[in-house]
């Protein structure tokens, strides 16, 4: 089995599905963000999800470094590490010209900002849309694709990004009028998407990156 990132919809699973027995593969900073943020996410949403969050979790054995292929049944996977773009890490996955590419596009689905990297996402949308010319994309949320998806999340992130700076005017937050506003802006860019509660999940983190990075740039 491969995780493509450290997010629990991706790896809360595995002690279910794989057998001790069963290697789990990741790039190294997944299994790194994992072992450190898996009980974390545990006490904040089990309350929440009650028994459907499992109370055990497992790190991935496989440590797999960018470039570094496995091979299973007769069939190449190699693994392309990202490093912090939709997520803390994530990674893609190819397997001939099929590519798994996680959460790094949500095709037609509002897409997760929360973790606030959307600077170096972009950075990666940008280098992907080159690489995975061509190939096949199957998403982690949403219908297999090819390349244009990447271009549609960008086209979003930069309508989110731009969208914030507006609202928080250097601030570091959103207040809950400049969340509805944002949410409204984006259901109508784009309309009837599912996850529309993401939206204003992940104003603040957005919000607090961007007046980060306009504070270290100098006067």
């Amino acid at each position: 089995m491969f995780v493509t990132h450290a997010h629990p919809d991706h790896f809360n699973g595995l002690p279910v599905l794989a057998d001790d027995e069963v290697p789990v593969y990741a790039a190294a900073d997944v299994a790194d963000t994992i072992a450190r943020i898996a009980e974390a996410k545990r006490e904040q949403w089990q309350p929440v999800y009650g028994a459907e969050w499992p109370d055990k979790h497992r790190v991935p054995d496989g440590r797999l470094s960018d470039g570094e292929v496995v091979e299973l049944g007769g069939l190449r996977f190699a693994l392309h590490a990202i490093g912090a773009a939709e997520s803390h890490a994530d990674s893609y996955i190819t397997l001939g010209d099929v590519a798994f590419i996680g959460d790094l596009a949500f095709h037609g689905i509002h897409p997760y900002t929360a973790d606030g990297h959307t600077g170096r996402w972009l950075v990666a949308l940008d280098t992907l849309i080159d690489e995975l010319a061509g190939v096949t994309l199957l998403p982690g949320h949403g219908t297999p694709g090819d390349v244009r998806m990447l271009a549609d999340q960008r086209r979003y992130l930069m309508m989110y990004r731009e969208t914030v700076r507006r609202l928080a005017a250097a601030a570091s937050s959103l207040t809950a009028p400049q969340r509805e506003e944002l949410t409204a802006v984006m259901t109508k860019f784009l309309p009837d998407a599912p996850l529309s509660w993401m939206i204003g999940l992940g104003a603040d983190a957005v919000a607090a990156e961007l007046a980060a990075t306009a504070a270290a740039v100098p006067a």
